[in-house]
């Protein structure tokens, strides 16, 4: 069966994270199914569709603190996630390296949009004291 991952056509960032963690939580299930490999893929779909959920939390944010609190979070998880994906493409055997190849880029760039989105509320913060 082979894994379909496809480069992002979205430019609305919710439809993008859930794509995302679709297309990660699809890369998880095709791996092989060892000890080590059933560990990293579930970690790899706890953070990899984390995002997406959180980002529904910073749009329901009670403040700009707690927006920019949920921002680090999106952004811990993104990262937990390339690394995640890195791992498994060299521990699992099976030929996974040009779809967690498309994962790393996606997770790149997202995690870009969020350090420039953190920057700006961070920014907005200080200006309102």
């Amino acid at each position: 069966m082979a894994l379909e991952i496809k480069k992002p056509v979205s430019f609305d960032l919710e439809d993008r994270l859930i794509d995302f963690a679709v297309s990660v939580v699809r890369y998880a299930e095709a791996i092989q199914s060892t000890k080590s490999c059933s560990h990293l893929a579930s970690q790899l779909i706890r953070c990899g569709t984390s995002p997406a959920l959180n980002y529904g939390e910073a749009q329901s944010a009670e403040s700009r603190s707690d927006f920019i609190h949920k921002l680090r979070i999106i952004l811990k998880e993104l990262r937990e996630t390339r690394i995640a994906i890195k791992i498994i493409a060299r521990t699992s055997p099976g030929g996974h390296e040009s779809n967690s190849n498309l994962l790393v880029a996606e997770c790149d760039q997202l995690i870009s949009i969020f350090v420039k989105s953190l920057r700006t509320a961070e920014a907005n913060r200080a200006r309102e004291k």
